[in-house]
């Protein structure tokens, strides 16, 4: 099925929105000559180091074509068949990868948590794993894996990432963070990347920017490298060793060297709050969360979606039943004021 939007620029996802200038000029620059094939390339060498340089420690970089490639390889690696992973109930992680970690890692469960606005709290963790896993006869506890910024568009602070790993480890569980809009989470925290991630006791995050102005690609990161050994014949295996690695790998040095992965972010924040500024008025409108990063999530009327549908937006309904409108690198101004403008005249409609 295809889906056509009759607006160049839309809120569907930030997925949609296209290759950010700094990225697509790489792509050209890697393009010219010839380069060693499964990321023996140079192109591949500068962006693992680069990735090292913004998180401030030597962990270990493995490049992967998808999201859904990066959590359940991740996942897999760490927890064994007869093992389990908690994550949010709304997390891609047990809505997204259709099965990929319990695919991948030959049955370990994974187990959604309810938990307000998109985060588990450390409370529930415990509860969870207390009375669920007594004896043998049920997967044994493993890894705790969260989302930042969340599926909700909020982000969990650095005080609740601290609590939530100091239970992991009195429990004996790694942390796993799928970060496909980290760069969204770190402008509204406004902290160093090393804060929000190994610092606050993450062992391994899949680092995402295709949402943020990259064609494609996504990275693994180990931040104890003991912890990826092996890690090279799994990532080989499920057929995520690209053999053209430095198009995979190009764009992400260009990205992170400029600082464009968080000018990037910080746009598309900016233009969620001047969103959701815009629609707090409005009757009948309510938002479902806080807005903390990218996305705006909305509870509509039917009426109202249905409405907004006939005049070009596209509005997805989201777990729970909000619409989220994303904004990303390429939003601009005018682009969520004909949405706000759209949303007011509908609303004035008796």
């Amino acid at each position: 099925m295809v889906i056509r939007n009759s607006r160049i620029r839309g809120f569907a996802s930030d997925t949609n929105a296209g290759i950010c200038p700094e990225a697509w000029e790489a792509l050209d620059r890697a393009n010219r000559g010839h380069a060693p094939a499964y990321g023996f390339d140079s192109h591949t060498q500068e962006a693992r180091a680069a990735i090292q340089d913004i998180f401030g420690t030597d962990c270990q970089v493995y490049f992967v074509f998808t999201g859904s490639a990066a959590n359940s390889l991740a996942v897999a690696h760490l927890c064994r068949s007869y093992e389990l992973a908690i994550c949010h109930e709304t997390a891609h992680l047990d809505l997204g990868e259709c099965g990929g970690p319990e695919f991948f890692s030959g049955g370990s469960k994974v187990l959604p948590l309810p938990g307000e606005h998109g985060r588990l709290d450390a409370a529930g963790i415990r509860n969870a794993v207390e009375t669920r896993t007594r004896d043998f006869q049920y997967p044994a506890p493993r890894l705790v894996s969260l989302t930042q910024a969340t599926e909700a568009g909020t982000v969990y602070s650095l005080e609740q990432l601290r609590e939530i790993s100091h239970l992991c480890r009195e429990l004996g569980l790694r942390v796993h963070m799928d970060g496909a809009r980290l760069a969204n989470a770190l402008v509204h925290l406004g902290c160093e990347p090393a804060d929000t991630t190994w610092r606050a006791g993450v062992d391994v995050l899949s680092f995402g920017c295709t949402k943020n102005g990259l064609p494609q690609g996504e990275a693994v990161v180990f931040f104890d490298r003991e912890l990826a050994s092996g890690f090279e014949y799994r990532w080989k295996q499920s057929g995520q060793v690209a053999s053209k690695m430095r198009f995979l790998s190009a764009p992400w040095t260009a990205l992170l060297k400029s600082g464009a992965w968080l000018r990037n972010a910080r746009h598309a924040n900016a233009c969620a709050a001047r969103l959701e500024q815009g629609l707090r008025p409005l009757e009948g409108i309510s938002l479902s969360c806080p807005r903390e990063a990218n996305g705006v999530f909305v509870r509509l009327r039917p009426a109202l979606a249905a409405a907004l549908r006939q005049r070009g937006w596209t509005v997805g309904v989201m777990p729970g039943g909000a619409a989220r409108f994303m904004c990303s690198w390429d939003t601009r101004d005018e682009d969520v004021d004909a949405l706000i403008r759209d949303f007011r005249e509908l609303v004035a409609e008796p």
